[in-house]
């Protein structure tokens, strides 16, 4: 599975932006997605994750209430919808997949496959 993550930019606080995450493969709709991010300096932290038929989301405390998990499984395609996005929000935010997540789904051992990133710059 590849995948290629978009969607990114720089907007000011309080704005929104919707990331996508486009998976190539013939089954990567049996897969579990997850969204991860990265601030300067400090680790690869979870974000969000969605399992493959939607049935079961999950969110970080942080933003649980700003954000919002989808997918797309005829267009191959997550999304992340980011509200009231903060200053700390700046980050490379990340996506990933894997069959196997399980209940692991907020570790990122759990995803093999990864896209290459994409920069979110949130000014005050």
């Amino acid at each position: 599975v590849q995948l290629q993550a978009s969607g990114g930019g720089l907007v000011q606080a309080g704005g929104s932006l919707r990331l996508s995450c486009a998976a190539s493969g013939r089954t990567s709709g049996s897969y579990s997605m997850g969204w991860f991010r990265q601030a300067p300096g400090k680790e690869r932290e979870f974000v969000s994750a969605i399992t493959s038929m939607s049935s079961s989301t999950y969110y970080s405390a942080s933003m649980k209430d700003r954000i919002t998990i989808s997918r797309d499984n005829a267009k191959s395609t997550v999304y992340l919808q980011m509200n009231s996005l903060k200053p700390e929000d700046t980050a490379v935010y990340y996506c990933a997949a894997d069959k196997m997540v399980g209940r692991t789904w907020y570790a990122r051992e759990s995803y093999r496959y990864w896209g290459q990133g994409t920069l979110v710059t949130v000014s005050s």
